[in-house]
């Protein structure tokens, strides 16, 4: 299962992302893959999988399929997204 936050810094949101990911790796020892969605392989990974609104976090299967996805603010809870990276 791969678990991507796809957000851009510099913007009003970017304080809560980064919080989020610190937070997220403080309590599950775990990083979540993080893209910027102007970087060649963000763009690419945005378009694949529709993604139009940031932040977004987005669960994939190892064959690819979607899982899961969080759009925007308010972030999701920590252990919502966490149950995606058990079997890591």
């Amino acid at each position: 299962m791969r678990v991507v936050v796809v957000w851009k810094d510099y913007t009003d949101y970017a304080r809560g992302v980064i919080d989020f990911l610190r937070e997220f790796h403080r309590r599950t020892g775990k990083e979540l893959e993080s893209l910027d969605p102007e970087s060649r392989e963000g763009s690419n990974f945005a378009q694949v999988y529709d993604i139009v609104q940031y932040p977004t976090i987005i669960a994939v299967a190892d064959d690819g399929k979607e899982q899961m996805r969080w759009v925007g603010m308010p972030l999701p809870l920590i252990n919502d997204v966490s149950f995606y990276t058990l079997g890591d």
